[in-house]
């Protein structure tokens, strides 16, 4: 088991590389040049915020469903394991793991409200979301809750009844399209609703300032995937023997193989859409269909064969580049396209799992398709629901909060000016200065200097 837990450390690494630098570098690539380093700053506030709160109560709430512990199904005792106490600290790997879960889908949202949030209300909201949102989701799907296969009063347990030790059909996430996709999407779609659109949006264009930021962030994104879909692996030590042995290659290789050809596939897809509507496929639908694929295989990856893989990302690439679209026929202001990638992606993958899940793969399930029947299908979309619906209330209620006491918009004024200077006092760009931060003290006193030598 040493190897399994050196392999954990390295997955964990891989997916908080996708946070920094790699979304960073991602949505600051696609944001305007006057806002690119609150965009990175974001990302960057998440992970330091999450990952304090994560070892304080988040582990706790998500994991901790000991006797008396889980609250009806929904989130486990906050305070059982308030700091980690009584971890052992040969779970820390996992403890890290789930950690890197927990930042990455609060750095999502970020690319939803960029150009206009205020940087401390960000870092407000941060902390409420994920103990209002994340945790409680976490806990459903991951930590023996209501959407879990284990649980006796759970979804599937109600509607299919429960033998065995677990429900008959059981909801299939590997690794977080509920959790984390549709829960990051929907919290976007929540905020741009409730702060409203950015100036000029819909008027004057908004492109990225950097499409080779872009580029890198999303094949760092793709790089740090494989931690966060193969790293996803539940291994149960066993004799030690070959059998487990076998089984730790068969899924890690399956889980592999479907999250490479479903990226690509999403890839090729958006491109193709690109190219059928607008007469040529740009690099930003490239960095964007790539991204779409990780999300829609996210939770399937361990639940089907390379050929529903395939149509899973092939699906989810054509689906979200017709949906990015959107915003503009509806008029709400998603800056970075965090609905229309993250949580259509994410509902793509997660239903389609129940149209073309495998038995022959890691889950063991056959869908609709597949000989299966209807059951697997209704499972997923209810559990897509239940998804939507905790995460709009939560972030709705942590969001009208942060609105009525710290705000959530910086004046018109500043973010014409640019919410990098006003916020951060720098400029990615500033290259006149020979330096992007203001020092005001500083330059007076150099230019006194002068003035007195001269």
């Amino acid at each position: 088991m040493d190897g399994y837990y050196a392999f954990m450390l390295v997955a964990a690494t891989l997916v908080l590389m996708m946070t920094v630098p790699a979304l960073a570098l991602f949505y600051g690539g696609m944001s305007r040049s006057k806002s690119v380093l609150n965009m990175m700053m974001m990302s960057f506030g998440a992970l330091a915020v999450v990952a304090i709160v994560y070892v304080l109560w988040g582990w706790s709430m998500s994991y901790s469903a000991g006797a008396g512990d889980d609250v009806a199904g929904l989130f486990a005792n906050p305070f059982t394991l308030f700091g980690l106490d009584d971890v052992d600290p040969g779970s820390y790997v996992f403890v890290a793991f789930q950690m890197t879960f927990a930042v990455i889908t609060a750095a999502l949202i970020s690319g939803a409200v960029a150009d206009r949030v205020r940087f401390s209300s960000w870092m407000v909201f941060v902390p409420l979301w994920v103990t209002l949102s994340y945790f409680p989701l976490a806990h459903m799907v991951w930590g023996g809750g209501f959407l879990s296969p284990l649980n006796e009063n759970g979804l599937s347990a109600i509607l299919f009844g429960f033998e065995d030790g677990l429900a008959k059909v059981v909801p299939q996430d590997y690794a977080g399209g509920t959790v984390v996709h549709i829960n990051a999407g929907v919290a976007g779609l929540v905020l741009v609703l409730l702060i409203g659109r950015r100036l000029g949006f819909g008027k004057e264009p908004m492109k990225p300032h950097n499409l080779t930021l872009t580029m890198i962030g999303a094949g760092l994104l793709w790089f740090g995937w494989f931690g966060f879909n193969v790293g996803s692996i539940v291994f149960v030590e066993g004799d030690g023997g070959e059998k487990d042995i076998a089984q730790f290659m068969s899924e890690t290789g399956v889980t592999w193989i479907n999250t490479t050809i479903a990226t690509s596939a999403a890839m090729l897809a958006w491109l193709l859409v690109e190219k059928i509507r607008d007469g040529k496929g740009t690099s930003l639908g490239a960095a964007s269909g790539i991204v779409a694929g990780l999300v829609a295989i996210t939770p399937a990856c361990g639940a089907v064969d390379v050929y529903g893989a395939i149509a899973i990302g092939a699906a989810a690439g054509a689906l979200c580049a017709l949906a990015v679209g959107l915003k503009y026929r509806f008029g709400y202001d998603d800056s970075l396209d965090v609905v229309g990638v993250h949580l259509v992606g994410g509902i793509v993958g997660t239903v389609m799992i129940g149209f073309v899940s495998s038995g022959s793969a890691p889950g063991g399930i056959d869908g609709l398709l597949y000989g299966g029947g209807a059951e697997p299908l209704v499972v997923q979309v209810l559990t897509a629901l239940v998804a939507i619906a905790w995460s709009a209330v939560a972030t709705l209620a942590v969001g009208l909060l942060i609105k009525a006491t710290l705000g959530w918009r910086i004046t018109d004024e500043d973010e014409a000016e640019g919410i990098d200077f006003v916020e951060h006092g720098e400029s990615a760009y500033d290259l006149g200065t020979g330096g992007g931060a203001r020092r005001s003290s500083v330059l007076q006193g150099s230019t006194a200097s002068e003035g007195a030598r001269a």
